[in-house]
């Protein structure tokens, strides 16, 4: 589908129907990496952009098309390169002879304009072709020569990523980073796990997936996520995390954020706490956003929107590390 009808309300019961039914038929294809599943799908339900990241080979691109195909969205893939331009992402003017053999310009549509939309191995695009989806994720829209064009609801953009550390890739801007709403590390199978993998990939049956919801399911469902309410003492909670990660805010010294973090998330930041606290709610069946949602969030939202310093990349200091000692550091407010 390219335009969403007016999205039916659902209930709290039919939002954990559809997302169990969701996660069902991607477990068909995609084996183990219920983490991963589970964090991409709040991204879509809360409207919001997910950057995967794992070494090649570990079904990024597979999971990606595999929920188009289950979400019954339109899908487009754009594989980034070095030499991808801005243009060959969001679309060009062409010009055109009439019959009366005037010229005009037209707008050719690039593959941005789509639902679900695959950014793959995304950091192999220099800086400038990266940015060129930074409006698009932002506002929803494109501009080209002055002229604004809207983007079909849903829209999400779905990017796949190499660790920095291979060859041939380029670190993505840090306004384009802080526009993803989770950044899900997708780490290597078990050894269980591979081998159900080479018994589906390898034999003669493919599994094919069922479409269970569409577009205006997920809208739906992302406004029931946004309703759900978030009492004062979370959001102070929320708020304190966040303000947190900032190494010239007052705290211990001994604190990782205060020897190894160049710079802290932005409210972006606390926005994703939120929606992603929200959605977790949902699907375990809540209707209320508890301390344990925000906690089980925490590491995919701002993962990606701390900078370490010079230090903390000498030591070889994960993101991740920082995060666990926020958690362990800031306390649930008194009372809660």
């Amino acid at each position: 589908m390219t335009d969403a009808n007016i999205p039916e309300p659902v209930s709290v019961d039919e939002f954990q129907q559809t997302a169990q039914a969701i996660l069902r038929e991607v477990g068909k294809v995609i084996v183990g990496q219920q983490t991963v599943v589970q964090q991409v799908l709040m991204c879509i339900i809360s409207g919001g952009h997910a950057l995967l990241e794992g070494v090649p080979g570990l079904g990024k691109t597979m999971l990606i098309r595999t929920l188009a195909d289950v979400l019954d969205l339109k899908f487009s893939r754009i594989q980034f390169t070095p030499d991808l331009m801005p243009a060959d992402i969001i679309g060009t003017n062409i010009m055109e002879e009439g019959e009366d053999g005037r010229r005009t310009f037209r707008f050719e549509a690039g593959p941005v304009f789509a639902n679900l939309v695959l950014a793959d191995e995304i950091n192999r695009a220099t800086p400038k072709t990266q940015s060129a989806l930074l409006e698009a994720m932002q506002e929803k829209t494109v501009t080209v020569a002055n002229a604004r064009y809207p983007l079909a609801p849903p829209f999400f953009v779905l990017a796949t990523q190499n660790p920095i550390e291979m060859e041939g890739t380029y670190p993505l801007p840090e306004a384009q980073l802080d526009r993803f709403l989770f950044k899900v590390d997708v780490l290597f199978p078990s050894a269980g796990d591979l081998v159900e993998i080479m018994g589906r990939t390898t034999g003669a049956f493919a599994p094919h997936p069922e479409k269970v919801a569409d577009g205006a399911r997920i809208l739906a469902m992302g406004d029931l996520a946004r309703q759900v309410p978030v009492a004062s003492h979370v959001s102070q909670y929320i708020a304190q995390l966040v303000v947190a990660t900032h190494p010239e805010e007052e705290g211990p010294p001994d604190s990782l954020v205060r020897q190894y973090v160049r710079y802290g998330a932005s409210p972006r930041g606390a926005q994703a706490l939120v929606l992603g606290a929200k959605v977790n709610a949902l699907l375990a069946g809540r209707y209320n956003v508890a301390f344990e949602d925000v906690q089980a969030v925490a590491h995919a939202a701002l993962r990606h929107r701390l900078l370490l310093n010079f230090e903390g990349l000498a030591e070889g200091l994960r993101t991740d590390d920082v995060i666990d000692d926020l958690l362990a550091r800031v306390p649930v407010p008194a009372g809660a």
